[in-house]
């Protein structure tokens, strides 16, 4: 057997580990009863630790070496590339560290569930402390092997080949004129009147719509399904792929499109490459990539007029018995449209949503940096969200600092990915519009062609190719933030 089969077998092995590994996290956040957490939480670690064992098997480097002889076609020298990629990820670790993380996280983030409800910044610091501790660690070893700042090494896990100094730029522009945008456009929108949701919409009815839009979008239901946790996310593999979303009986809005962003999430990983399944070289590009088709469908799609045309009668019908006339297209689109600062990262307008990312880049690239402790986040959080969203967060850790999930289990780096993904989405959509009617297409709601090319240009090349290269075979060009400023100013002026 060559090197590079012993390799890919290797591969395929430690893949059927994190199978299960994705899928024990989706039952700790969907199903298990909180009285399991502890001993999840030791099953979890154990698990993680048997993972980076087999991923830094001391046999990989010699069989590395055998490979880059071999001859091979293409697609397995992208292979050997993402395999070793994720080998040398792996082995920038000690066994100890990554036991340590998995189970500081673990406990940091089901306490969390409570603390965060209850406003409890000290208790959740208790537990924060230990994850920030050991994340830093972890990106002083990634930075000694790299060469790159700490906060980089870690960004890299994410967005390979994404830097600082790319993220300052891209960020930095976005701060030059996006406060003025989202002040005409509430401006521009002060005149308009709608109809708010106010009534009481059923956790029934609402997963029911979810479950017919989801249809409408093309889940694979037979591979995938939709459960309830305290923090929507999409898990598990491309071949058992788990959405969550939550619900509020008070508002049907966030919780639908929180379904469609999710689903677009799910059609990426139900759409990559089955020849490559188990292999690294299988797996999404990039988180940025990622969140570029859950936004995708979320913002290109779900929150344009011939979208809400679809949607507005199949609203009308699973809320029967509520008031008519909010689903009504003109009424719906105001809602999805409508510009308003607000606390929640997850539930913020498309427009002011990269603001709430760039706060949390700032504070989380200083913080794995050395330059500010974990102490200091609440403060600096009410200072940025007063600067770029004139909103006051002070003493209120729940819609504050503490809403996000990200940071209990040491996932820094992670947030710059969701700006990226609207300006990707952006690009692609722009793209696409060159060899697809999109327009016809949601009216007459056949949606083939648009997934047809998602499918040809995105889902089926996993990570055969580099980010840029990616991007730059679908659309012609590299990242042109560009493309998501025209998109804003198209859709709110």
């Amino acid at each position: 057997m060559s090197a590079y089969k012993k390799l890919s077998e290797h591969y395929k092995k430690i893949s059927n580990f994190s199978h299960l590994s994705a899928i024990c996290g989706w039952d700790a956040a969907a199903m298990m009863p909180s009285g399991g957490s502890e001993s999840r939480g030791a099953a979890m670690a154990e698990l993680s630790l048997h993972i980076h064992q087999l991923s830094t098997n001391p046999e990989l480097q010699e069989l590395f070496d055998k490979a880059n002889s071999e001859s091979l076609n293409i697609n397995e020298l992208a292979s050997l590339r993402e395999m070793k990629r994720s080998w040398e990820q792996a082995t920038a670790l000690p066994d100890d560290l990554v036991q340590a993380k998995s189970l500081a996280g673990s406990k940091c983030e089901h306490a969390w569930r409570t603390q965060r409800p209850e406003n409890d910044w000290d208790g959740f610091c208790k537990n924060f402390a230990e994850v920030v501790k050991l994340s830093q660690e972890e990106a002083q070893i990634r930075s000694e092997k790299t060469g790159l700042s700490p906060y980089d090494s870690m960004l890299d896990i994410y967005e390979p080949g994404v830097t600082t100094e790319q993220l300052n730029s891209i960020f930095g522009d976005i701060k030059t004129w996006l406060p003025d945008l989202t002040k005409r456009v509430q401006e521009k929108q002060a005149s308009e009147s709608y109809i708010q949701p106010t009534e009481t919409y059923s956790t029934k009815e609402q997963n029911a719509l979810g479950l017919e839009v989801m249809k409408t979008l093309g889940f694979d239901f037979n591979h995938g399904r939709l459960d309830i946790s305290s923090h929507p996310f999409c898990g598990g593999t491309a071949r058992d792929t788990r959405i969550t979303t939550r619900y509020d009986e008070n508002d049907f809005v966030q919780s639908l499109m929180g379904i469609v962003h999710e689903t677009g999430h799910a059609r990426y990983e139900q759409g990559l490459p089955l020849e490559f399944q188990g292999l690294p070289v299988g797996e999404a590009r990039s988180m940025g990539i990622h969140e570029s088709q859950s936004l995708f469908f979320e913002m290109q799609l779900g929150r344009s007029d011939e979208f809400i045309k679809y949607l507005a009668p199949l609203a009308a019908k699973h809320f029967s018995l509520n008031s008519q006339e909010i689903f009504t297209p003109d009424n719906l689109q105001k809602i999805y449209t409508r510009v308003k600062p607000d606390f929640i990262r997850v539930d913020a307008d498309e427009l002011t949503y990269p603001a709430h990312v760039i706060l949390r880049y700032e504070i989380e690239h200083d913080l794995i940096n050395g330059k500010i402790s974990y102490k200091d986040i609440p403060e600096l959080w009410n200072l940025k969200m007063k600067e770029y969203l004139d909103i006051d967060t002070s003493g209120n850790y729940t819609n504050g600092c503490m809403q996000d999930i990200h940071w209990t289990d040491g996932a820094f780096g992670y947030f710059p990915s969701y700006t990226l993904g609207a300006m990707y989405a952006a690009q692609f959509m722009s793209a696409m519009k060159k060899d697809v009617d999109v327009s016809s297409c949601l009216n007459g709601m056949n949606l083939d062609p648009v997934f047809n090319w998602l499918s040809e240009n995105i889902w089926s090349k996993a990570s055969l190719l580099e980010t840029n290269e990616l991007v730059t075979s679908a659309t012609g060009e590299g990242l042109n933030p560009s493309f998501f400023r025209q998109h804003l100013e198209n859709r709110y002026l």
